[in-house]
């Protein structure tokens, strides 16, 4: 896919809708200060989503409290270890995929799943914007049983409460391999901030997502602002 029709991709959704808040009400609270103290002690736990370009992506969950690591790659597919060009290709079955290395004591996956679902948009099938093809689609790879039973309420959830005008398409299976992307892909908003589609694209994206997401933010919006492209 060309940095053209990538730069074509402007739109989150990221807005304060009431039926999106409603449907995760019973999420777990955010973690409080003095669970910080015990989470060296809590094991990693690891996230896998599918939601269009994984820029984009790992731009975002990057700077939530509790990450410890953004890897951008490819999973879901029938082919071992393959390339960015093979993906593009859209023969592969793979999706564009970040996989996220959290600690449950300060985030939790109902929050990455809140967070999942409202920076993409989820009714499109095989597409976000104008990038089109199996390899936008959006995927939930789960890691256990409680990874998918909690996806798969929080979908129910979000479809009963009309928070997205059409049904939510998300895929939610078995992570099976996960492969990571080649080096230029990862981190790459941080390491091209000066890039069209990090302008352009990303940076405003990341800008609205810090607006929405102020309390589950590594740092406030105004510190990753200036500390960050």
């Amino acid at each position: 896919m060309t940095i053209t029709t990538r730069l074509s991709i402007a739109a989150i959704l990221v807005g304060g809708a009431f039926p999106f808040t409603s449907a995760f009400a019973e999420s777990p609270p955010m973690p409080s200060d003095d669970d910080s103290q015990t989470s060296a002690a809590t094991k990693l736990e690891t996230a896998t989503f599918g939601s269009g370009c994984f820029w984009c992506s790992e731009a975002v969950f990057d700077r939530l409290k509790g990450v410890k690591s953004v890897v951008s790659g490819y999973c879901g597919g029938n082919l071992k270890n393959p390339t960015y060009e093979q993906i593009c290709s859209g023969t592969t079955g793979h999706a564009e995929v970040i996989q996220i290395t959290y600690d449950p004591a300060q985030i939790s996956f109902a929050q990455l799943l809140q967070v999942f679902w409202k920076t993409h948009d989820p009714t499109t099938l095989n597409r976000q914007g104008h990038d089109v093809g199996t390899q936008y689609r959006s995927a939930i790879f789960y890691h256990s049983d409680e990874q998918r039973e909690q996806a798969e309420h929080y979908k129910k959830q979000l479809d009963a409460s009309g928070a997205f005008a059409a049904p939510i398409v998300t895929e939610i299976v078995p992570l099976k391999t996960f492969y990571p992307a080649e080096k230029y892909h990862q981190d790459y908003y941080e390491q091209n901030p000066a890039q069209q589609y990090c302008s352009y694209v990303i940076r405003p994206k990341v800008e609205k997502f810090e607006q929405a997401f102020g309390d589950l933010l590594e740092d406030a919006p105004s510190t990753a602002a200036s500390g960050k492209p």
